[in-house]
């Protein structure tokens, strides 16, 4: 797992309780270390009946804390410390027990007592039996907790330790690391801008049964919705047909074809301030759709296409009379002419930068983790960049859309 920007260098203290969901804190610990954050656990006694001190100890490679007078150095109250300096606390397994505590302001371990001092956000992450979960007094603290300002995923309905089956499961790993990067990200650098952001092909239909489409698996647009995610914008994610689940804290619309995705990113950028053109839109559809299935009894089937609308085109008029979105970055994904095709595309579309990939190689393109692209801007700028990851990949296009956001001076593309 490679860094992540947003939780680079963050202190998160990761208090964990007394049930048998201690052991998914162990992915959960490894998970946020391998991410780059500093991770300081703080267990209560019942936790180590479950996961003892040491595994942590040695994931994160900081002391654990289980003792309620534990100085974390000389002069350096524990409690005091480790709240004031977190940039996140995560409590993980959030047992009844636990939740009623912090609603009430109870202070009789270290984890409570951390809890009370810390000042930055606390993410709760409630793990319990069924019939816990639901009971009134559960409930009526989790209302409190709610109305204090604390942030909670989950539970989630499945398989319980019980062996019986309802809500009360802790959320996954995956899902709670998604959630604290929404939560690092919010003061981010787009904070309070709006970006839409494209992803995955189109399903032109033939007939009930059949379409056309292409390969692209949606990989780089989810990334860049994550991307700006985490830098604290509202985002739109507007994708078609993709196997991946929809990203956290993302606002996700789900199209078939070129056409929906047409109308739904005109109206999303009507008060959008970034496109993010990720998507590998269908060029052509069939003229006309079968109401049956074909059958496939005759000798030929010739199907007759007719262009799709060009949905960066429609944009360009767009912001020539509402001048929104105000930044809009095009993809140019290639097989001969890199350079030259892309630098076309990016001049009759106005576009402020486009990223350009050659699909042929192996490591690029669709359906892989990984991108070698080149950045072409409306200034003329030429920037290649090496084989990244496409997060990598992402987080280098938002930097540049920062910047062009930042920059009342930048120059859009003239068409020749």
């Amino acid at each position: 797992m490679a860094k992540i920007r947003v939780l680079q260098n963050k202190n998160i203290v990761l208090g964990i309780t007394g049930g048998i969901a201690a052991y998914k804190v162990v992915d959960l610990t490894s998970r946020l270390v391998k991410a780059g954050a500093l991770v300081d656990v703080i267990m209560t006694r019942a936790a180590t009946e479950f996961v003892g001190p040491i595994t942590f100890q040695a994931l994160t490679h900081r002391p654990v804390v289980t003792e309620m007078f534990a100085l974390l150095q000389e002069s350096e109250i524990g409690h005091v410390s480790l709240g004031q300096r977190a940039d996140l606390m995560i409590v993980a397994p959030a047992t009844a027990n636990t939740l009623a505590k912090l609603a009430h302001g109870l202070a009789d371990n270290m984890l409570t007592t951390t809890a009370l001092a810390c000042r930055a956000p606390i993410l709760l992450v409630p793990a319990m039996e069924t019939g816990m979960w639901q009971n009134q007094a559960t409930q009526a603290n989790m209302s409190l907790l709610h109305e204090r300002g604390m942030h909670v995923v989950g539970p989630g309905v499945g398989r319980l330790a019980s062996g019986g089956s309802g809500a009360g499961r802790m959320a996954e790993p995956v899902e709670i690391l998604e959630t604290a990067r929404w939560l690092l990200g919010r003061r981010g650098h787009l904070a309070g801008r709006s970006v839409v952001v494209t992803a995955g092909g189109n399903w032109e239909p033939i007939d009930p049964v059949r379409f056309l489409g292409n390969r692209s698996s949606g990989k780089m647009g989810y990334a860049l919705a994550i991307a700006a995610r985490d830098r604290g914008a509202e985002v739109t994610l507007i994708h078609g047909p993709t196997a991946l689940s929809k990203p956290y804290g993302v606002q996700e619309i789900e199209v078939e074809t070129a056409r929906q995705m047409c109308d739904a990113v005109l109206q999303a950028t009507t008060t959008g301030d970034v496109l993010l053109m990720a998507a590998a839109v269908a060029d052509y559809r069939p003229k006309s759709t079968a109401g049956q299935k074909i059958k496939k009894g005759q000798e030929k089937l010739i199907v007759e296409l007719t262009r799709n609308p060009d949905i960066l085109l429609q944009v360009r008029h767009q912001r020539e009379n509402c001048s929104r979105p105000q930044v809009v970055v095009g993809f140019a994904a290639e097989t001969e002419d890199l350079l030259a095709n892309a630098r076309e595309k990016l001049i009759r579309k106005r576009l402020d930068l486009i990223v350009a990939n050659d699909i042929s190689a192996a490591d690029s393109g669709f359906a892989v983790d990984t991108n070698r692209v080149t950045f072409l801007d409306a200034a003329g700028g030429i920037t290649a960049l090496p084989l990244l990851s496409k997060d990598e990949v992402a987080d280098m296009v938002l930097d540049r859309v920062v910047a062009l956001l930042n920059d009342g001076k930048r120059t859009t593309a003239e068409p020749k």
